[in-house]
């Protein structure tokens, strides 16, 4: 069965249950100036600015092409000199079945042609129920169309059911002294629209230096196309307040574009940054598009090899020979001197460097969270393939006392952690051992640095091709 629509004389409502008012209807065609703020949480302010006519009196003005996402509760409209009594979100939207389920009830014309004639006949039918297909009273008989049964034919309404819109709206009820033609801008929250940074790394040869290129992606799937709009972009967790809201059908599918690399103003906006994209963008609906908003050739960055160690290695025995690779990690200093300092909003670092032929390999990716001026960056690229510790535990005592009326355990544990370099250079492995409880080291082969309170350090030099262990004891105190 196929569906036409045939649409004639509209008016349009009155909100609530009031007179039917004349209506203006304002489009993307009256849109003067369109601005975006688009924050990391899936919402975004939208500032839409249009030029609408009004009559004097009471009549209804509607905004088409608002966003489907539309927070209808924080719309606000800002310039307007006449009174807004009431506004209304209509996001019933026209598709052949909802127009279907609108008019059960109704009276439509059914449309059929002779396949051997090609004479086409016209009957009157009442739409009766649309479940699981159309099922139609034509006279004195009942027929169904849709999914129980094939009718050839088609349905044609007089008029759209009331409230059924073919672009989302937001129609307002509204009051003016005269008649007037004046710009006023549509302020209103909405979903659907969001942004996030990602990184790209390039590591020089013998990784002391990087190239830095940062992309925003802004996506789309707001229902709405945004059309020549001053993008701006907010970094940092605004709070919200969350109601439970109907599940929305996914959208699949995202055509990406991507823009060359521009100056992107930033500014601290209370506790958070806020960038401006140097010039006006589109973003249609169901759309990721790339932007680049940061470029540094160099910036000092150094890596490193780490091995971890956990609290429990210190309370209880272990099986020998515990195998652990160690695990790869870059890191760079925000700051003016190491090339940055800039903010950076939270996203996906990505490392790349040449091989000996100068074809670039991917090297690891994380994540950063916010970073601002003055913190550093680290990033755990992978475990090494060459590099490897061997942890035996070579003793493990444990003793109570009691200290002003609370049962005190001390235990008493070492380990030989014996590193592996199977790489054709020398490498440094920061040892990482966290401990809890009151902790001391009584022997050690190296020193350690203490980082913290529940952190103990070493750097361990590791030949070419060869091994070192690396000895050490800690008393641990605490009430187990």
């Amino acid at each position: 069965m196929s569906l036409r629509f045939l649409s004639v004389g509209l008016l349009v409502a009155g909100l609530g249950s009031g007179p039917l008012w004349a209506g203006t209807t304002s489009t993307l065609e009256d849109q003067k100036n369109l601005g975006i703020t688009i924050y990391n949480d899936n919402l975004a302010l939208v500032r839409d600015t249009r030029g609408v006519t009004v009559s004097k009196g009471r009549s209804v003005l509607s905004f088409a092409d608002v966003s489907a996402q539309i927070k209808p509760q924080t719309a606000l409209l800002g310039g307007n000199k006449f009174a807004v009594l009431e506004q209304n979100f209509d996001f019933d939207l026209l598709t052949p079945q909802k127009l279907l389920e609108k008019a059960v009830g109704q009276t439509v014309r059914l449309y059929r042609e002779n396949p051997a004639t090609g004479a086409e006949t016209v009957e009157e039918a009442t739409i009766l129920s649309t479940n699981g297909g159309t099922v139609l009273q034509i006279g004195y008989r009942i027929e169904v169309m849709g999914q129980a049964a094939s009718i050839p034919g088609r349905l044609v309404f007089d008029q759209i059911p009331e409230n059924l819109r073919a672009r989302p709206t937001l129609s307002m009820a509204i009051d003016s002294r005269k008649a007037r033609t004046e710009d006023v801008t549509l302020n209103y929250l909405t979903e659907g629209l969001g942004w996030k940074a990602d990184y790209v790394a390039y590591l020089n040869d013998d990784e002391t230096e990087l190239s830095l290129r940062g992309w925003v992606t802004l996506t789309n799937n707001s229902g709405t196309a945004f059309n020549n709009a001053q993008v701006q972009l907010v970094a940092g967790e605004v709070n919200q307040v969350y109601e439970p809201q109907p599940r929305r059908r996914d959208l699949a599918f995202m055509a990406r574009a991507s823009m060359s690399a521009e100056a992107v103003a930033q500014e601290q906006l209370g506790e958070y940054h806020l960038y401006t994209l140097p010039n006006r963008t589109s973003v249609a609906n169901r759309q990721t598009k790339q932007i680049s908003f940061v470029e540094v050739s160099i910036v000092k960055a150094r890596t490193f090899l780490e091995v971890q160690g956990g609290s429990w290695y210190y309370f209880n025995r272990h099986k020998s020979d515990d195998v652990q690779k160690a695990v790869s990690f870059l890191e760079i200093e925000n700051e003016t001197e190491s090339g940055l300092g800039k903010p950076l909003p939270k996203g996906v670092m990505r490392l790349y460097k040449a091989d000996s032929k100068g074809t670039a390999q991917f090297l690891g990716e994380d994540r950063i969270n916010h970073t601002a001026s003055g913190e550093t960056i680290k990033l755990e690229l992978g475990q090494s393939f060459d590099v490897s510790a061997k942890r035996k535990q070579t003793h493990h005592s444990s003793s109570t006392r009691i200290v002003e009326g609370a049962k005190l355990t001390d235990y008493r544990t070492s380990f030989d952690l014996e590193l592996n370099n199977g790489k054709e250079s020398p490498v440094q492995v920061r040892i990482v051992e966290t401990m809890s409880g009151n902790w001391s080291i009584t022997e050690e082969n190296m020193p350690h640095t203490k980082e913290d309170a529940f952190t103990a350090v070493w750097l361990v030099d590791v030949p070419t091709k060869g091994k070192t262990t690396l000895k050490f004891s800690v008393l641990t105190s605490a009430t187990r």
